[in-house]
C-alpha cells in the first residue's frame, strides 16, 4: 500500500507506478533519510507528540533498517517508489513483528507525523549536499597540491604565454600553473559559500503550509547540524535554487578542468613536445600502432558538456513552475547526482594525470631567446628612455616588421638597424633578449619574475598546508 492511496479505490497501475518510480535515484539518500527521520522523531518525542515508548522503538528500528540497506539485506524495488516510502514502510514491517496484538506496528506508523515527503526529500537533498560539498572541496584542494607540487618542480622552466593561442611574453612554467590553483581556489570558496545556504534546515515545512501540530523545527535542525531553518514553508519545499547554485559551481569547476585539460592535449602533440604523459594514463590506436593518445584529458574536456546539461537540465524543470511542490522536481536528482559523480571523477583524475606527466624543462628557453615575443621587452626599454608608450609601441612594431621581413628574430638585428628605428636604443637592448631576462625584469606585484613567482609559491605552500 502506497503513503498516499488512503483515498483511491484502486491502486497505481504497474506500468504508472514503474515510471513514475524514483528509488533507483533517490535511494541513494537512505542514510540521510534516516538521519531526518530520526531527528524527526526525537524533536517528537521533546514535544511529548509521540509517546517516548514509541519513539524509542523508531529509532532502534531505523538503525536497523539502515544496517540493512548498507549490507544488501534489503533490496530496492521499483514497487517501493522512493527511499522514504521504503523506508516508513520497512519499519511498519519491522514493528509489526514485535508484539504485542499489532501495538509496535502502531508506533511505526507515527513516524510521518508532522511531516510530508515533501519536506522529507528537500532535507534529504541537503543533507546529502552538505556531504558532497565537503568531497568537492577535499578533490579540489588535492588537485591545487598536486599542481602546486608541479610548479616547485618546474618553477627554473620558462615557456611561452600566449594570448590567442599565439605566442605573447615569456612565463614562468610555476607561473602558469600558479594561476590554475587560483582560479581552483575560487571553486572552493563558491562551494564553501553553497555550503552555507544548503545547511538550513527545511524540515517541518510539511506539505507546503506547515502543521497544526506543536512541533520544534529548530530542535530538529539543531540534531541535524543545520544552521537554523528556511523560516517560510512554502519556500522550504518549492525551491530547489541551491541544488542549481551547486551545479552552476561544478560546472565552473569543470570548466576550468576543460581548460587546463586543453592545455594538457596541445602539450602533449608532437608540435609542442612539452607535456609527456605516463602510458598508464595513455592509450592507442586499434589501426595506427604509432599513437599514444592524450585520452583521459580529452575526456575530461568533453564530460564538462554532462555537468553544464546537468545545470540547464534542472534549470529548465523549474523555470515555470507555480508553487510549490510539483512531481516534476522528482527529476531534480538525476542532474544533481550526475553533475556531482561527474565533477569529482574528473577532479580526481585530473590530480592522478598531473602527477604522471612529466615535462621538458628545456623544451622552450633557447627557442624563445630572440624570439619576437620578447617585443614588449622593447616597448618598456624606450619607454624607461621617456619614449611616449603609444611612440614606443609603434617603434617596436616597425622592428618587427623588419624581423619578418628578413626572416631574423629580434637579437639577429644589429644595433645600427635598432638606431634607424629610434636613437634611444643603445648596446644594453641586446641584454633584454632573452627569455630569462624578460621573467628576471618583471617587477609588478604577481608577475612571472622570479620574486614573485616564489612569493606566489610560498602563499600557497602556506594556504594549502
Amino acid at each position: 500500500m502506497a503513503l498516499w492511496d488512503s483515498r483511491f479505490k484502486k491502486s497505481l497501475a504497474d506500468v504508472a507506478l514503474k515510471f513514475s518510480s524514483s528509488i533507483d535515484i533517490d535511494g541513494r539518500f537512505y542514510n540521510e533519510d534516516i538521519d531526518g527521520s530520526k531527528a524527526h522523531v526525537q524533536m517528537l518525542m521533546k514535544q511529548r507528540i509521540i509517546s517516548a515508548g514509541d519513539g524509542k522503538a523508531i529509532l532502534k528500528a531505523l538503525e536497523e533498517i539502515r544496517k540493512d540497506i548498507t549490507s544488501g539485506k534489503i533490496k530496492f524495488s521499483w514497487r517501493d517508489e522512493d527511499i522514504h516510502s521504503l523506508v516508513e514502510g520497512q519499519l511498519v514491517r519491522k514493528l509489526g513483528e514485535r508484539g504485542p496484538a499489532g501495538f509496535a506496528a502502531e508506533a511505526g506508523k507515527r513516524l510521518h507525523t508532522a511531516r510530508s515527503r515533501n519536506d522529507q526529500v528537500a532535507l534529504d537533498e541537503r543533507l546529502y549536499m552538505r556531504k558532497e560539498l565537503v568531497q568537492l572541496v577535499k578533490l579540489t584542494r588535492t588537485l591545487q597540491k598536486t599542481l602546486l607540487k608541479k610548479a616547485v618542480q618546474y618553477k627554473d622552466t620558462v615557456i611561452p604565454g600566449y594570448t590567442h593561442l599565439q605566442r605573447a611574453q615569456p612565463l614562468m612554467f610555476a607561473h602558469h600553473l600558479i594561476a590554475y590553483i587560483s582560479m581552483l581556489n575560487r571553486d572552493v570558496e563558491r562551494l564553501a559559500d553553497c555550503t552555507k545556504r544548503a545547511n538550513i534546515s527545511p524540515l517541518g515545512a510539511a506539505a507546503l503550509a506547515g502543521t497544526t501540530l506543536n512541533i520544534d523545527r529548530y530542535y530538529s535542525a539543531k540534531l541535524l547540524k543545520m544552521n537554523g531553518i528556511i523560516e517560510n514553508s512554502l519556500d522550504a519545499v518549492s525551491d530547489r535554487d541551491v541544488m542549481i547554485e551547486l551545479i552552476s559551481a561544478c560546472s565552473i569547476i569543470m570548466m576550468h578542468l576543460s581548460r587546463l585539460s586543453e592545455e594538457l592535449v596541445l602539450w602533449n602533440s608532437q608540435e609542442f613536445s612539452f607535456a609527456q604523459f605516463d602510458d598508464s594514463f595513455s592509450t592507442g590506436s586499434s589501426l595506427m600502432p604509432q599513437k599514444k593518445n592524450p585520452d583521459i584529458a580529452e575526456l575530461i574536456r568533453g564530460k564538462v558538456g554532462r555537468v553544464y546539461g546537468s545545470l540547464f537540465g534542472l534549470l529548465t524543470i523549474m523555470k515555470a513552475l507555480p508553487l510549490a511542490y510539483n512531481r516534476d522536481m522528482q527529476e531534480d536528482k538525476v542532474h544533481f547526482l550526475d553533475a556531482l559523480d561527474t565533477t569529482k571523477d574528473c577532479l580526481h583524475l585530473a590530480s592522478e594525470l598531473l602527477k604522471n606527466t612529466k615535462f621538458k624543462k628545456d623544451r622552450f628557453e633557447k627557442e624563445l631567446d630572440g624570439d619576437l615575443l620578447l617585443s614588449t621587452d622593447l616597448v618598456d626599454y624606450l619607454v624607461r628612455r621617456n619614449v611616449p608608450f603609444r611612440k614606443a609601441h609603434n617603434i617596436v612594431g616597425n622592428v618587427v616588421a623588419l624581423c619578418v621581413e628578413k626572416n631574423k628574430k629580434l637579437n639577429g638585428l644589429t644595433l645600427k638597424e635598432y638606431k634607424k628605428f629610434s636613437p634611444e636604443f643603445e648596446k644594453d637592448v641586446f641584454n633584454l633578449l632573452t627569455a630569462r631576462a624578460s621573467v628576471k625584469n618583471k617587477k609588478s606585484q604577481g608577475s612571472t619574475s622570479y620574486v614573485e613567482v616564489q612569493k606566489q609559491i610560498n602563499f600557497w605552500k602556506k594556504k594549502l598546508s
